[in-house]
């Protein structure tokens, strides 16, 4: 080889040098397709969380065509499960439900469809309220169509109804108020526990299962608790009317089954749905005005946060911090 045309030596410096110089090109190399993915990533987690807004939407305004409904036909609130404020059959929801169904012009006859052991009587209280008031407002019948539950709050909603009907062995009544609770003074004292309470108010503490029970205390809460069973009794005996077979029993908070009911007057008959619809109301087609809360924002929920991952490391990558 000709001397002349040798490399020239850069010696161990230089050597270092490229080195370095190399090795951080592939690590750049490797950040920049790390950042890559990760905006690929998150562009199509935005693809998917358009595509469930726009079936969201979708559906929401599918939902919203029961409004326009005036073909005769038979209007149907589902009242289903615990009925509480942070429960599917609360009292906003039904309200919302049975204003569209007795706003429709087409709505013969409102039904309501109830499978529900109870629940909270100030939300029964009110919606027992709001059909009383929407019934002489429209002047249409309302029915109560009990499928295997109804009872105590459930049954001071359908106390409501101008008419009952179960399945002879649906599950009915339950015409009384409980609060319950658990004490563990003398569990304490086994195993050498020690309660320590503070209070301004004599009374703030009242039924705290770790101290005994003050007889003053639960005389007032059961006076309480009396006063909220009148007032369901009284919803029920202006509901029922003479229909009502009252005996010692009656407001005791037993169930009875759909054909005893009937006989006590806790019901008028036996049917089902389609049987009222069609055979009372006289519109066999039923629609649907249950607010429910749809598939999108059930699927936009599911996603919500590996979308809020998906925003959290494209930040993280673009040289944000996010405190």
């Amino acid at each position: 080889m000709n001397p002349d045309q040798a490399e020239p030596y850069l010696g161990p410096s230089s050597e270092r040098q490229w080195e370095r110089n190399t090795l951080e090109k592939l690590v750049f190399a490797t950040l920049n397709e790390q950042r890559s993915a990760r905006r690929w990533k998150l562009f199509f987690r935005f693809l998917w969380l358009g595509l469930i807004l726009a079936l969201a939407w979708w559906i929401y305004t599918s939902e919203s065509v029961v409004s326009s409904v005036s073909a005769p036909h038979t209007a149907m609130v589902e009242i289903k499960g615990e009925i509480a404020s942070g429960a599917e059959a609360n009292a906003q929801s039904v309200i919302t439900s049975l204003r569209s169904a007795f706003e429709d012009s087409g709505a013969q006859a409102v039904v309501l469809l109830i499978n529900s052991p109870g629940g909270s009587p100030v939300q029964a209280g009110i919606i027992n309220d709001e059909i009383t008031r929407l019934r002489q407002l429209h002047d249409k019948p309302v029915y109560a169509v009990v499928e295997e539950t109804c009872a105590s709050a459930a049954y001071y909603i359908a106390a409501a109804a101008d008419s009952i009907y179960v399945d002879k062995a649906s599950l009915i009544g339950s015409i009384g108020v409980l609060m319950n609770g658990f004490g563990f003074t003398g569990l304490m004292e086994k195993i050498g526990v020690e309660r320590r309470l503070l209070i301004a108010g004599e009374n703030k503490a009242m039924l705290d299962p770790f101290s005994p029970q003050d007889e003053e205390q639960q005389a007032y809460v059961q006076a309480m608790l009396t006063q909220i069973h009148n007032q369901f009794i009284e919803v029920v005996i202006k509901g029922r009317g003479s229909r009502l077979k009252q005996n010692e029993d009656t407001f005791s908070g037993l169930i009875w089954s759909g054909q005893q009911s009937i006989e006590l007057g806790l019901a008028d008959g036996l049917g089902s749905l389609d049987y009222v619809a069609r055979e009372i109301v006289k519109a066999e087609n039923i629609v649907d005005y249950t607010q429910r809360e749809n598939l999108g924002l059930r699927l936009a929920k599911r996603f919500g946060s590996s979308i809020g991952e998906g925003i959290y490391l494209a930040a993280r990558s673009a040289g944000f911090q996010l405190r």
